[in-house]
């Protein structure tokens, strides 16, 4: 992958990333809570609160955004 697919694959990730981590924040869920919603380890909801966005896929958190109620598009050009 040319290094500006992986930075504009990065930005998406990051962007999903801070948008499930703002509806768990939104929402007021405890850890465990976010971790029932998104089902995942908390540990996981852990990484995720913390930024960690090496740690997931663009799939990933795909998934978990559509498990929090979010329909993504991406606009292809």
């Amino acid at each position: 992958m040319s290094d500006v697919a992986q930075t504009k694959v990065m930005a998406l990730r990051t962007e999903l990333m801070n948008h499930v981590r703002l509806i768990v924040q939104t929402e007021g869920w405890t850890q465990a809570e976010a971790a029932e919603h998104l089902g995942v380890a908390q540990s996981r909801v852990s990484d995720l609160l913390n930024g960690k966005c090496e740690k997931f896929s663009l799939d990933m958190l795909i998934t978990l955004a559509s498990r929090v109620g979010c329909k993504v598009k991406l606009d292809v050009m």
